[in-house]
């Protein structure tokens, strides 16, 4: 597979435009996401998350107080969440005319390879959020795409996990396969990922209309964007 083949997965159940498996996911739970978030934003904040997935985050973050809007492109994903509102569209045409305390875009969405679709991510974010509110962005490292090779973990839940492919087609550039296994299920998910330096990534926050103000972790995984005062 090349630079050019879009995120694509395989496997039993359904599986979402851009190549994940609803009925995999619907059977994660969360690794400490919705604790940082928390942490960043102020108590009752509403939140608007964007693409929401199976509700792995949403859910959490409902029980800690907070009011969630839910966005997908796939209705299978949101099936599964509850007590939240939940719209279905794609992250780069959403338009919902209201504004959040907090936009969250998490789950790496961002590294997207395509440049055009990721400014289109950071206009939906900036669209959507409040004047005094703040953008969460979750994202890999550039050190994270220079260093990746295979590998296998146990995901829990008698879950496993693997990287089994890795290419680097172009710079920048980072195309690799994932496998989860549960059980006699398989699932692959390949997709293409952008390596983004931290001035790269404020370059495109400022064409948005945003800045970086920070990080929310020591390893820059979370990064923190306010929208750009006048000048």
């Amino acid at each position: 597979m090349t630079s050019q083949t879009p995120n694509q997965g395989t496997g039993p159940g359904p599986i979402t435009p851009d190549g994940c498996a609803v009925d995999y996911y619907a059977q994660l739970t969360p690794m400490g996401e919705p604790e940082i978030v928390h942490a960043a934003i102020p108590a009752g904040a509403s939140i608007l998350e964007l693409g929401a997935g199976a509700g792995r985050i949403t859910r959490p973050l409902l029980a800690f107080g907070h009011e969630v809007v839910a966005v997908d492109e796939s209705p299978e994903m949101l099936a599964h969440i509850e007590g939240a509102e939940t719209v279905c569209s794609p992250i780069e045409t959403l338009a919902l005319e209201r504004v959040f305390d907090v936009v969250l875009l998490m789950s790496f969405v961002i590294d997207v390879a395509d440049e055009e679709m990721c400014r289109a991510f950071l206009r939906t974010c900036r669209r959507h959020v409040a004047d005094s509110g703040a953008v969460l962005l979750q994202r890999k490292p550039a050190e994270w795409h220079d260093s990746i090779e295979p590998f296998e973990k146990d995901a829990g839940g008698g879950r496993v996990a693997r990287m089994i492919e890795i290419n680097r087609p172009e710079p920048d550039i980072l195309a690799a396969t994932m496998e989860y296994v549960v059980g006699d299920r398989r699932w692959t998910h390949h997709f293409v990922s952008r390596r983004r330096d931290d001035a790269r990534l404020a370059e495109l926050l400022g064409e948005a209309g945003l800045e970086m103000a920070g990080f929310l972790t020591g390893d820059r995984e979370w990064v923190r964007a306010l929208p750009r005062r006048p000048s």
